[in-house]
């Protein structure tokens, strides 16, 4: 049986509050296997979307009017992605660049990694350790071009990315 941690964030959503980032370190701080039951005042299907993504299955009860409550357990991992994200990690050189950014704060560690990464040559690799998943930065990544492979520690607490640095000033040239 999966043990659940108790998240409220009732209040925080009828004062007008956005707990965004509470339930994604609650999620990041999580022990691997273990799971988490919202309790929120409304399905928060977005979230419910991304944390599915992440590997977590769901089931929604509506409790009241405003009082829901969804608990979120981990999925096995499907075998088959396994030997791929291996076998895409033995293609990667050793980093230029270590990052320990696991004391900042929001978006300091964001805004660390894309400074680092405007000095980057292209193809050196920057390896970061950061305190959360850095949501965030994904985009960011993929709109500048870079390269990167991600997950968490064995603990499930130290989020480790490695950025394959494209230089955005990179032009196709034909002739």
């Amino acid at each position: 049986m999966v043990q659940l941690r108790e998240l409220d964030v009732r209040q925080v959503l009828r004062d007008g509050g956005m707990p965004f980032q509470l339930i994604m370190d609650t999620f990041a701080s999580l022990d691997p296997g273990e799971g988490v039951r919202l309790h929120a005042i409304f399905e928060p299907v977005p979230l419910i979307r991304q944390l599915e993504q992440r590997g977590f299955a769901h089931v929604s009860r509506r409790v009241a009017d405003d009082d829901w409550e969804i608990e979120f357990v981990p999925r096995e991992p499907p075998q088959d992605i396994q030997p791929a994200a291996a076998a895409s990690e033995a293609i990667w050189p050793d980093p230029t660049w270590n990052l320990d950014l696991t004391d900042l704060a929001p978006p300091e560690p964001m805004e660390r990694i894309l400074s680092r990464l405007e000095t980057m040559s292209s193809g050196e690799v920057l390896f970061a350790l950061l305190n959360r998943e850095p949501v965030f930065l994904f985009d960011l990544l993929k709109e500048r071009g870079h390269e990167w492979i991600g997950n968490f520690d064995e603990t499930g607490k130290v989020y480790r990315i490695m950025i394959r640095a494209t230089p955005s000033d990179v032009t196709d040239v034909r002739t």
